[in-house]
């Protein structure tokens, strides 16, 4: 049956539909092969996570050799809600990207910019699916080598710097990790995963290993714009295009941090992680600076894009604060703003493209009084905004309130007060940004504004809804969250039998 085939076809599918989409040469029929295969991917994801939802594990393996030998794509819930939350984000994202494309790419262009969007979509998705550290680093070179292409192509001159910077910050990030990939199997002989999680404990408290965790910890954190680490993101995600800018913003940093989270837990284990190297602490200390020092930077910001940009260094500083607390409430808090973050920031670039497109800048002076010209998209905006807040009956005060609990059952108080004073300060940025829109009077910019294209304005605001939608029904995302959390802290992976692994 196909459906036994699913791990590995929501990695091929989009990797094979590349180099067609660069054949195609024309930007509409790239555009629509890319959303033909992206909205296959998030069905594909529905499955596995359907599949893996009472703790089960899908073992697939490859070239006909049994792992930990062979090599092994390894699907649970956590991976599969990664899976999901990358894919649907995706296939939101390029339905939008017709017309954005169309504004801010020269048509001879287009189809590169598709191809590229296909390989990075492939890439994140292979490093969430696969169950071998090697190819890991793989698919994190074949992503990163997209996201060089999609942040280069934006219209400023100033992305070819954001993308050269990033190339050499991801670089460094790559090296670490493979660096340390290469200490872990000289002194196990294993690649796998879940083999790796087996055989550590026999040397762990060697020096290799402990610098290879080290190595490991470095090289992620550069990935997923861990502060002070985070110098490459601002000026990314600033001067792509608008759909770069959106799909990284969704999900590049969402998967590294995945990657974090699993090697954390499932390889090294919680024991080693905690209490043989001084993690918790530093780790601790890096994510209350970075949500309170990028958020002070935020509120300074002149252009929107890189307010969100710094904006999402201050979130990714929630997400790992969670997992430095590091118990079920900590980490439920973490895994739920993993989604939480991606749909409203997706939402919130997506609908920064609306606004660019209509009147060429997202600089704050430029949309004064765009509140009335632009009322659907500033409202969505409005509504995401106080979803990144953390408002109830929203997505972000689902996270928060996770993470505020695991905080208080180990009595730090303090750390609610971070929580708090951080979301002022997300309040303060944007009602900034509201209070131009819509209480200032209107620029002569604004005499030919219009409302923002219909294809443009469904994928967002489908994003928008659901940032109502989760915050009211949580069972889906702060349930599956609940679930990874518990899985995360059940101990370090353990190989699959071979008699219910499926594969070639």
């Amino acid at each position: 049956m196909i459906s036994q085939h699913y791990p590995i076809l929501i990695v091929v599918l989009p990797l094979l539909a590349s180099p067609l989409a660069l054949l195609l040469r024309r930007g509409d029929p790239a555009w629509l092969l890319s959303v033909a295969v992206s909205w296959l991917l998030p069905f594909i994801a529905l499955a596995l996570a359907a599949a893996t939802m009472n703790g089960e594990v899908i073992s697939y393996h490859l070239g006909g050799w049994p792992p930990p030998i062979g090599i092994e794509y390894r699907i649970d819930s956590l991976s599969a809600f990664v899976l999901f939350l990358v894919s649907g984000v995706s296939a939101l994202v390029v339905t939008y990207a017709r017309t954005s494309v169309a504004a801010e790419i020269p048509s001879s262009r287009r189809a590169g910019f598709y191809a590229a969007y296909l390989v990075g979509l492939s890439g994140l998705l292979g490093m969430a699916a696969t169950g071998d550290a090697f190819n890991i680093f793989v698919f994190m070179e074949i992503s990163s080598l997209a996201s060089y292409v999609l942040i280069a192509l934006g219209r400023d001159r100033r992305a070819l710097s954001a993308s050269y910077r990033y190339l050499i910050m991801g670089t460094i990030g790559a090296t670490f990790y493979v660096l340390g990939i290469g200490l872990i199997y000289a002194m196990t002989g294993t690649l796998n995963l879940a083999d790796l999680a087996q055989r550590l404990p026999e040397v762990e408290n060697s020096r290799p290993v402990l610098a290879a965790f080290g190595f490991i910890v470095v090289g992620l954190s550069l990935k997923l714009a861990l502060f002070p680490l985070h110098v490459w993101l601002p000026n990314a995600y600033a001067y792509a295009p608008s759909v770069g800018s959106a799909f990284l913003a969704a999900t590049s940093t969402k998967v590294a941090i995945y990657l974090l989270l699993r090697f954390f837990f499932g390889v090294f284990g919680a024991d080693f992680s905690y209490k043989a190297v001084p993690l918790e602490p530093i780790l601790l200390a890096l994510s209350i600076a970075a949500i309170i020092v990028a958020s002070l930077v935020a509120l300074f910001q002149q252009n929107v894009k890189r307010m969100l940009a710094y904006s999402s260094i201050a979130q990714i500083g929630f997400v790992t604060l969670g997992i430095a607390i590091a118990n079920a409430d900590g980490l439920t808090g973490a895994v739920v703003h993993l989604f939480n973050h991606a749909v409203i920031k997706g939402a919130l670039f997506l609908l920064l493209g609306g606004i660019a497109l209509r009147l060429h800048s997202v600089r704050l002076d430029d949309m004064a009084g765009i509140g009335l010209k632009m009322p659907v998209t500033m409202t969505a905006f409005a509504i995401c905004g106080l979803a990144m807040v953390g408002a109830p009956g929203t997505v972000g005060f689902v996270s928060k309130w996770f993470l505020a609990v695991g905080a208080a059952e180990q009595g730090r108080w303090w750390l609610v007060a971070i929580l708090m004073l951080g979301s002022l300060f997300t309040l303060a940025y944007m009602a900034r940004v509201l209070e131009i829109a819509f209480l200032r009077p209107a620029t002569p910019k604004l005499a030919k504004v219009t409302e923002a294209p219909l294809p443009m304005l469904v994928p967002t605001l489908v994003l928008a809804a659901a940032t109502i939608w989760f915050g009211i029904d949580t069972e889906l995302s702060a349930g599956i969250a609940r679930q990874a959390a518990d899985v995360l802290l059940s101990g370090p992976m353990v190989p699959v039998p071979l008699e219910t692994a499926g594969g070639q």
